[in-house]
C-alpha cells in the first residue's frame, strides 16, 4: 500500500510540473513565455488574458531552447466549440541555449451566440526533428465587441424596374456587449440619388427568459424592418450598389449588396435618323420620339438651337404626352449653302432639361432656285416669245395681188 501511494504522488507531481511540457524530448524545458496583445500570459492559470472575438490577435511566443535541432516550427491554436484556428511559423533552426522570439496573428472564433463572453482555450506547439515541446489548455477570455451590429439578412426583389418602389427587407442582430438604444437603418442606392432611413427601436444585448430577473421579456436583440425605396424612371439598366447602414449614437456599421435595375426606356428622346444628306436649301425632316415613362401626364417644351447658316424649326413647341405612352414631333432643317452643319434640340419638363439631342444636316449642291421664281422665269420667256411673234406679225407688209384684164377679140 504504502509503495502504491507513492508511485501515485510521484505520478501527480509528474503532471502536475509537465502540465505545459508534455513531451518527452523537450526543445524547451521551463523558459518559455507567451504574449498576447502585447500582455504576458500566465501560464500557470492565475491571471486570465481578455481578447475580442472576431478580431485579430498577435501571439509571441518567447523560449530559450535547450537543444540543438532543425525544422523547427511554432504553431498556435485556438480551440472554439464549433471552429477551431490556428497559425503557424515557417520552418527554422535552433540552437542549445540560444533565446528566440516567433510572433503570429489569428483571427479570434466568434461564437458568442447566447452568451456575452466566454472562455476558450490556447495551445501551442515547438515542434522540431528531433524534439518537441507542448504549451497547452492556456485560458483566453473572449468578449463580445463593446457595441456591435449583426445584418443578418438583407433581402430586395430579383428584377427591379426603373420608375418602380421596391421594398428592403432587413433582420438585424445586436452582437455586441452592451445594449443598443435608438438604431436607424438607412438604405441608399448613391449612384442614383435615392435613400430612405427607418427608425428600429432598441436592442438589448441578451434576450430574458423566464428565469431571469430584473429583465424586460418584451425586449429583443433581434429585430426584422422594411423600407421603401423608390427607382427614377430615367435610369440606365444595369448593377447598381445597395448600401446599408446601421447606426445609432454608440456605433455604425455598413454593408452593401448588388442590384439589378432593368430599363426598356432610359431615354425619354429617340430618334430614329441623327443625320441626314439634302439639297442645299432643301428641307430635311427629322422624326423625335418623346416618350413618358412615368404614371403621371407629362408635358414637354421642343426647342430647337440652329446658327445663322441653317435654319430650324419644330412642327410642335408643346408636347402633352399622357402616362405610359408616347409622341413624335418633326424637326425641319435646311440650310442656305454646302457643309456640314450640326444643331441642338432640347426637351424640357417644365424648367428641367430632361434631354439634349444633337442632329447633322449635311447640305451638298448648287443653290435650287425657288420654284416661284422658275415658273416667273419661264412666263416671261413665254410672254417674250409671244411679242416678238406679235410685232412680226404687225410689221409684216401684205403681199401685192396681180390684176388681170378683160381682152376682147
Amino acid at each position: 500500500m504504502v509503495s502504491f501511494v507513492a508511485i501515485v504522488m510521484a505520478l501527480f507531481l509528474v503532471a502536475t510540473v509537465s502540465a505545459y511540457d508534455v513531451s518527452g524530448d523537450l526543445i524547451v524545458n521551463g523558459s518559455e513565455s507567451v504574449k498576447v496583445d502585447g500582455t504576458e500570459v500566465d501560464l500557470a492559470g492565475t491571471t486570465v488574458v481578455s481578447v475580442i472575438a472576431g478580431e485579430t490577435i498577435t501571439v509571441k511566443v518567447y523560449f530559450t531552447a535547450t537543444e540543438d535541432d532543425t525544422d523547427v516550427t511554432v504553431e498556435v491554436e485556438i480551440e472554439g466549440e464549433k471552429v477551431d484556428v490556428d497559425a503557424i511559423t515557417s520552418s527554422f533552426d535552433v540552437e542549445a541555449n540560444k533565446s528566440y522570439r516567433k510572433v503570429l496573428t489569428l483571427k479570434v472564433p466568434y461564437e458568442l451566440k447566447d452568451d456575452v463572453s466566454d472562455d476558450l482555450t490556447l495551445n501551442i506547439e515547438i515542434d522540431g526533428k528531433e524534439y518537441k515541446t507542448e504549451i497547452e489548455d492556456i485560458t483566453l477570455r473572449v468578449q463580445r465587441p463593446t457595441y456591435n451590429t449583426d445584418l443578418k439578412s438583407i433581402s430586395v426583389p430579383q428584377t427591379i424596374e426603373a420608375g418602380d418602389t421596391f421594398p428592403v427587407d432587413i433582420v438585424l442582430k445586436n452582437i455586441g456587449y452592451n445594449d443598443l438604444d435608438d438604431v436607424y437603418v438607412t438604405a441608399s442606392i448613391s449612384a442614383l440619388g435615392v435613400e430612405k432611413t427607418s427608425y428600429f427601436g432598441d436592442l438589448i444585448a441578451m434576450e430574458c427568459y423566464d428565469d431571469d430577473n430584473d429583465c424586460d421579456e418584451d425586449a429583443e436583440d433581434t429585430v426584422s424592418g422594411r423600407l421603401y425605396l423608390k427607382v427614377p424612371y430615367a435610369v440606365e439598366s444595369g448593377i447598381y450598389t445597395l448600401e446599408i447602414t446601421v447606426e445609432n449614437d454608440d456605433t455604425i456599421n455598413s454593408v452593401v449588396k448588388q442590384i439589378f435595375i432593368e430599363n426598356d426606356f432610359a431615354e425619354n428622346v429617340i430618334v430614329t435618323a441623327y443625320s441626314k444628306t439634302v439639297a442645299v436649301g432643301k428641307d430635311a425632316e427629322y422624326s423625335l420620339l418623346i416618350v413618358n415613362p412615368t404614371d403621371k401626364l407629362k408635358v414637354y417644351r421642343i426647342v430647337s438651337e440652329s446658327t445663322g447658316d441653317i435654319s430650324s424649326s419644330t412642327n410642335q413647341a408643346v408636347v402633352a404626352v399622357t402616362a405610359g405612352s408616347s409622341k413624335t414631333v418633326s424637326i425641319i432643317a435646311n440650310a442656305d449653302s454646302e457643309g456640314e452643319y450640326n444643331f441642338d434640340v432640347n426637351v424640357f419638363s417644365g424648367e428641367e432639361l430632361v434631354s439634349t439631342v444633337t442632329l447633322s444636316l449635311n447640305a451638298e449642291g448648287k443653290t435650287v432656285t425657288s420654284p416661284i421664281v422658275i415658273l416667273t422665269v419661264i412666263l416671261a420667256i413665254v410672254f417674250l416669245v409671244l411679242l416678238v411673234v406679235l410685232i412680226v406679225l404687225v410689221t409684216k407688209k401684205p403681199e401685192k395681188t396681180e390684176e388681170f384684164g378683160e381682152s376682147y377679140y
